[in-house]
């Protein structure tokens, strides 16, 4: 049976089957890319088509009108977060996950976005409890075990907060 709300799609990816999570992920991420405000979806929707272009100063700019339209708007922030990887401003980029997180808890792809930019600037041991908080969320991600088990090995060691 398909995930009818966001709350039944985050119980779908942590079930046993792969199929059904991926399906869940794709609505978690179509819900995500909606705000409900017909002004910020427009600046996200430019700002995706300027990063698909690789127009990386204009999508932050565009991304950047979202989170001004929409401060609570999670997705706003999670954009620019990319836009900021892609660019190498791994500090903002940082912030942005963080800002991201705050305002959706359940945001996997921030909080394995943030894990990548630690990776970046060999903050092991943050990078490995990024990744596990992406792992509790969404197990099936290969990618994300992947990249925890790259930041165990150059020392992020159990990576959980004491």
């Amino acid at each position: 049976m398909y995930p009818t709300d966001e709350q039944e799609a985050l119980e779908a990816l942590k079930g046993d089957d792969p199929e059904l999570a991926a399906t869940a992920e794709a609505m978690l991420w179509s819900a995500w890319c909606r705000s409900g405000n017909a002004d910020a979806d427009r600046l996200l929707r430019a700002g995706v088509d300027a990063m698909q272009n690789r127009k990386l100063e204009e999508a932050e700019e565009l991304f950047g009108r979202v989170i001004e339209t929409l401060p609570a708007f999670a997705e706003g922030w999670n954009k620019r977060a990319t836009i900021r990887y892609l660019r190498k401003d791994f500090k903002g980029s940082i912030a942005d996950c963080q800002a991201t997180l705050a305002r959706n808890p359940n945001h996997f792809g921030a909080a394995s976005g943030q894990g990548i930019c630690h990776m970046s600037v060999s903050q092991f041991r943050e990078a490995a409890i990024c990744f596990r908080r992406a792992l509790e969320i969404h197990p099936h991600l290969d990618a994300v075990r992947h990249n925890l088990a790259m930041a165990e090995a150059e020392g992020g060691g159990s990576g959980y907060l004491h």
